[in-house]
């Protein structure tokens, strides 16, 4: 595996775009449900800011199948954090596959990245309104 950084993007910040079809609607879920406000905004997108990361809802035409997690954001308090949300509203996915189930809204996932010092990995899945599924993970020490 080629671990070199001097590729022409190896310096450069990565920033999540995620499809509204209503705008608006998806102001308000971000807000009322994750307790998320944008920092920025133009005509037909919202910047939010989580830590030192960045990420936007743009109106669309289009939607997202919502059969992958197109977002991620990593916690250090997952149960904690799902607790909040839930008091919020957000409802977690439940999944039941061969190697992969969520108990009570939450994965237990062997295995981590080296990098990341972990041996493994807990995660929740749920969706926002307009359908786009986001993951909250916690790595697992």
């Amino acid at each position: 595996m080629d671990t070199s950084d001097d590729g022409p993007l190896a310096g450069a910040r990565v920033a999540t775009r995620l499809p509204a079809q209503d705008l608006e609607r998806a102001r308000r879920f971000y807000a009322e449900h994750l307790g998320l406000a944008p920092v920025d905004e133009r005509p037909g997108g919202l910047l939010y800011r989580c830590g030192d990361t960045e990420f936007v809802l743009f109106r669309s035409a289009g939607a997202s199948p919502g059969t992958f997690t197109q977002m991620a954001i990593e916690v250090h308090d997952l149960d904690s954090v799902v607790a909040e949300l839930r008091r919020r509203g957000v409802v977690f996915e439940e999944v039941d596959l061969p190697g992969f189930r969520t108990r009570d809204g939450i994965a237990e996932i062997d295995g981590n990245y080296p990098s990341k010092g972990a041996r493994g990995e807990r995660g929740a899945w749920f969706r926002d309104s307009e359908g786009n599924l986001l993951g909250i993970g916690e790595p697992v020490l």
